[in-house]
């Protein structure tokens, strides 16, 4: 029985190479190149970046959203449609990238102590990517920052219930 496998595994890998059969090594995660950030998202960071401490429109989530889209002339549907959504376990995620978040928890810890957020109905600007489930986000109305526009760490490990989109701003 064993010489039998033997023959019938040597015979499997002769035909595949004669036919140039390319073998997957799906043990080696392919990292994605996110080099080439779109002109539109750099601008709603430029945007973001003169806003930090301020408070913008009401002090709403969104408000910031908002405003950084309709201030880039970006087209959305001035509801939650912040441009085109993108499949964030698939697509690269740019600066400039808007999140929308929908009952979402978050459990973390900082030294000794363990944080919980909650972000029911929130909405969010990706400031910077330090890889692919790392983020800074930024955002307002939120604990940290209170109504006006700071920055705040998301992990995608400290997630422990709800769903999110992200959307790429689109002229």
């Amino acid at each position: 029985m064993r010489t039998l496998v033997i023959v019938a595994i040597t015979a499997m890998v002769f035909l595949m190479t004669s036919f140039n059969y390319k073998f997957s090594d799906h043990s080696i995660a392919k990292s994605i190149t996110c080099d080439s950030v779109p002109a539109l998202n750099k601008q709603l960071v430029a945007f973001v970046k003169t806003k930090i401490g301020q408070k913008i429109g009401k002090g709403e989530c969104w408000d910031l959203a908002a405003e950084a889209l309709n201030k880039t002339n970006a087209k959305w549907d001035g509801n939650y449609n912040f441009g085109k959504e993108i499949n964030y376990k698939r697509d690269c995620m740019y600066p400039g990238d808007i999140m929308q978040f929908e009952g979402v928890i978050l459990k973390y810890q900082i030294g000794t102590k363990i944080y919980m957020e909650k972000m029911d109905h929130h909405t969010a600007i990706i400031y910077e990517v330090k890889g692919k489930e790392e983020l800074v986000m930024a955002d307002q109305n939120t604990g940290r920052s209170g109504k006006k526009v700071g920055l705040s760490p998301f992990n995608f490990k400290d997630m422990t219930k709800g769903k999110f989109k992200v959307f790429r701003p689109i002229l």
